[in-house]
């Protein structure tokens, strides 16, 4: 069975979480798996487990007992490295130091064959950099694989800058035959899906930093609006801060502080004191025996009366915000400007509701500001954003009228770009900049964060779906908010919307 596998012999260096789930796969593909760990009961308790895992699947009906034991028979245990000897891939799955990964891979390439394959499983560091000092770096590849790895079936292949064609072409093959989706990256700093998902996690810390709303809001808002399956807060809180905030900061300064990038003081704050997720019991959220306590969201105030609207000229999606209101049985008013009762909406795209409510000459005291980026049809929760003028009588009005029809309504205060416009732009414009790097292809890029990330969508059909001039615009007036290049438009992104093409198009 296993002659026809690209790779029949393989080793496995560390059997940490990680390396029992390549380890898995590999048998699973058909290849003889052999695994090796400084700590030899390490190895022998990871073979036990690896077996318990499919004695679990037989359990469940998933597969036949006979597939299980052929399974099992292919995993070896070695209690010196030199047992590695045969194979034709080595992979490691160790500790991510890069002096210990760099001795290690010395000595691997003086045991194996000259045709063996070397590949190593870092999530954040240089392939190139571990590779500097073999005598054929050319065979060594970075080979990403995500936690728990039978369930995540996707993978890197990173090729270092002197790795062959061969060596990630013969990879890419094997990914294919252990079940998995095969993403080719250059060696750069969280390769595709660390560095995709900078805009969510960073860009979600940046809002509470400013005081714009509180956790659990900006967590509904982006399941609601936008469709995630967890809000950052509590993918944060699953992962645990000690793993997703060390590499927020090895990105950011690996691009040698680039500001897209910037992480959180929130986040170093909290892994210092030691409050990580659930599995310190304490996170964003508190957990009771497992369970996620969430606040309750606030009540829909009691108006007597709803006072006329107006509604800015300049309010995305005008016309369809109009009809809402008239479903919502509002009294619009048409007038150029509002009357001197009137609830004055605006919809801006990035802008903040104060910068709108100056600009065209709007009393702040009655300007509500709401998030019109996505249709209102496609969302669970609409947004209202207040500026630091305006009156909580009308404030309790805009949310009164636009949870008449019994769909949620969340307040926040004012903040360039409300929550969904801010953390999609990020997103999107990130995703922009690595295919500008031509670290991956839009295709890819797409593959990897659907899968690595769990996104309702990839970040450029986001972009598309949206449109990249409302993305465009949005990262301009934020840019103008903020004063931050945090929110300079990659080049990619640019042009594209400039001229109307979409973000997944490639030149030829």
């Amino acid at each position: 069975m296993s002659s026809s596998n690209t790779f029949p012999q393989v080793g496995i260096v560390g059997t940490g979480a990680m390396g029992r789930g390549i380890a898995q796969i590999a048998a699973q593909s058909g290849s003889t798996v052999h695994l090796y760990d400084t700590n030899p009961e390490a190895a022998a308790a990871a073979k036990e487990q690896i077996a318990q895992q499919w004695q679990r699947l037989v359990e469940k009906g998933r597969i036949e007992e006979a597939k299980a034991t052929q399974w099992t028979a292919l995993l070896k245990t070695c209690d010196a490295l030199d047992g590695l000897a045969a194979c034709d891939l080595v992979i490691e799955a160790i500790v991510e130091r890069l002096d210990v990964k760099r001795a290690l891979f010395a000595q691997l390439e003086a045991l194996v064959a000259p045709t063996a394959v070397l590949a190593t499983n870092t999530s954040s560091l240089s392939v190139t950099a571990i590779a500097a000092q073999l005598k054929a770096p050319e065979r060594f590849a970075g080979y990403h694989f995500f936690n728990p790895v039978p369930l995540m079936k996707v993978v890197e292949v990173i090729a270092g800058l002197k790795t062959n064609a061969t060596t990630c072409e013969r990879l890419t093959q094997y990914a294919r035959e252990m079940g998995h989706t095969p993403v080719t990256a250059q060696d750069t700093p969280g390769f595709i899906v660390n560095h995709a998902g900078r805009g969510y996690n960073t860009e979600a810390l940046r809002i509470l930093n400013e005081g714009v709303t509180d956790i659990a809001t900006i967590d509904r808002i982006l399941r609601d609006q936008v469709g995630f399956k967890l809000g950052p807060f509590e993918l944060m809180d699953l992962t645990g801060l000690d793993v997703s905030h060390p590499v927020m900061e090895s990105i950011y300064h690996q691009y040698y502080e680039e500001p897209r990038y910037r992480p959180s003081v929130i986040a170093a704050q909290r892994v210092a004191g030691g409050v990580l997720g659930r599995k310190t019991k304490e996170g964003f959220y508190l957990y009771d025996n497992g369970t996620q306590q969430v606040p309750a969201e606030p009540p829909v105030p009691k108006v007597a009366k709803i006072p006329p609207v107006w509604v800015s000229t300049r309010a995305a999606r005008r016309s369809e915000l109009i009809q809402l209101l008239k479903d919502l049985g509002a009294t619009i008013e048409t007038g150029q400007s509002p009357s001197s009762e009137a609830l004055t909406l605006v919809a801006p795209l990035g802008f903040d509701v104060t910068t709108v409510a100056v600009v065209e000459r709007l009393d702040p005291a009655r300007t509500v500001g709401i998030d019109m980026l996505v249709e209102d049809a496609a969302v669970r929760r609409r947004v209202l954003a207040t500026n630091p003028a305006t009156r909580p009588d009308y404030r309790d009005a805009a949310h009164a009228l636009f949870a008449s029809d019994g769909k949620a309504v969340s307040v926040i205060r004012d903040s360039g770009g409300f929550v969904t416009q801010r953390v999609v732009a990020a997103i999107v414009n990130i995703a922009s900049d690595i295919c500008q790097q031509r670290v991956c292809t839009p295709k890819d890029l797409e593959t990897a964060v659907t899968l690595g990330l769990g996104y309702p969508m990839g970040p450029l059909a986001m972009g598309n779906r949206w449109g990249p001039t409302n993305i465009l615009e949005v990262l301009f007036n934020m840019q103008t908010v903020y004063g931050d290049t945090r929110y300079r438009p990659s080049p990619w992104l640019r042009r594209r919307g400039a001229i109307g093409l979409s973000l997944m198009h490639e030149e030829e």
